[in-house]
């Protein structure tokens, strides 16, 4: 007989309330309580879900033999962060197909247009800011990241329009774990924002609009399925978003890498060396330490059995991303900063996880984690070597309860001079 176990139960009817007051550590918490890496709640109606959290936790729960995606994210996550229909959601033939379409743009020349065009716009941008009373970082390098993913993805943006596309590309991943206000301006700010991007994929497929066949808008605009048919506009819409906005996203990892700065100034000398190798493990670290995702969702594929626990068919089961990144049993003194960890540490594709764990190509870690590495390294060398300023009193908290968490202040600069 397989060995079975009885694992720890969050008794209640739906703690769903508990989740959102604690936010980042409502599974860390509970881990802690039952001292076990599993554990059984229901969430989001009721639901059974199993939590779970480790290297050997993200091993199963990235195996697509075991887990599927379809029907795991939450409608009000769909209804901000993903959108209907797109990679995130897709299992089998369908997801590979258009995991597929990601991954084409994920080339060396791409990447490195990316990174070219960063610097150039940060050029642009803290040019600006000597002649500025106070910079908001936040503010500021969402604008910044929504010019450089629109360029990037060939999507056509006036200047005039760059702050509303910036507030829409931010809401959505600022209100998928909201409530009340801040969720449903997340909600709007996706209509508008698909409504702009499908209109954009009709006029390329109406010979309206003169596009490049090499950019990703268009390569979108004119993909077709398994079937040989080009998807619906609406659907192209969200794709082509789910590439603008966790671009835009990497302005959360930005202001972290410029409040890591300030609060460890050792940092700075450290970074101002122009060390490459250090420079990645700071920005590793960054990823690493600070909050981003909480945790990823998905549904048992077929009943198997994993660390003596029966998982059935359709069971909601939570990967915490957080508490892996931050697991004793993975890395030393995990509550400290310190860069230095990743000196020599060989690569593994499931105990650092801020963006998904396994296989870029063929699994659900995130296509873009290159692009978000290649952002970061450019802006941190931008703030480190290019700029002086100060950093005046202000509120540089962050809440673990809010999703995404970021800096009260959004990080405030003044009397910013170019070096």
């Amino acid at each position: 007989m397989p060995y079975r176990e009885q694992i720890p139960i969050d008794r209640g009817l739906d703690n769903s309330l508990a989740l959102l007051l604690e936010g980042y550590q409502y599974i860390t918490n509970r881990r802690n309580q039952y001292n076990r890496d599993i554990f059984e709640t229901r969430l989001l109606g009721g639901q059974k879900t199993i939590c779970i959290a480790g290297k050997e936790a993200a091993e199963v729960f990235y195996d697509e033999n075991k887990f599927i995606r379809k029907g795991a994210a939450p409608k009000r996550v769909r209804q901000t962060l993903f959108g209907e229909n797109v990679v995130q959601t897709l299992d089998n033939k369908r997801h590979k197909q258009r995991k597929a379409l990601f991954m084409s743009l994920m080339t060396d020349e791409g990447l490195q247009e990316i990174e070219n065009i960063t610097y150039a716009l940060w050029q642009d941008t803290i040019n600006s800011w000597e002649r500025k009373d106070k910079v908001i970082l936040f503010e500021e390098a969402k604008l910044l990241l929504t010019k450089v993913a629109c360029k990037w993805a060939g999507v056509p943006l006036k200047e005039q329009e760059a702050k509303l596309r910036a507030d829409q590309l931010s809401a959505l991943f600022d209100s998928a774990a909201a409530i009340g206000l801040r969720h449903w301006r997340g909600r709007h700010a996706r209509n508008q924002a698909e409504k702009w991007i499908a209109n954009l994929v009709e006029e390329i497929r109406n010979d309206e609009k003169d596009t490049s066949k090499q950019t990703a808008l268009y390569k979108m605009a004119m993909y077709r399925d398994e079937d040989g048919e080009l998807l619906d506009s609406n659907i192209i819409a969200a794709e082509v978003l789910n590439i603008l906005r966790p671009i835009v996203a990497i302005a959360v990892y930005i202001v972290f890498s410029a409040l890591a700065i300030h609060q460890y100034p050792e940092e700075r000398e450290k970074l101002k060396s122009n060390d490459e190798s250090y420079l990645e493990m700071f920005v590793q670290e960054i990823r690493r330490y600070y909050p981003f995702f909480p945790f990823a969702a998905a549904r048992v594929r077929d009943d198997f059995l994993w660390k003596g626990h029966d998982f059935k068919k359709g069971n909601l089961v939570l990967l915490d991303i957080y508490g892996t990144n931050h697991h004793s049993d993975l890395w030393n003194e995990p509550f400290v900063f310190n860069p230095e960890r990743f000196k020599e540490r060989p690569e593994n594709a499931f105990d650092l996880i801020p963006q998904g764990g396994g296989s870029h190509h063929m699994g659900h870690r995130c296509p873009g984690e290159w692009i978000t590495l290649r952002v970061m390294k450019v802006s941190i060398n931008v703030i480190i070597n290019q700029i002086q300023y100060d950093v005046p009193n202000q509120n540089l908290n962050y809440s673990m309860r809010r999703v995404p968490s970021i800096p009260n202040s959004r990080f405030i600069i003044s009397h910013v001079k170019k070096c």
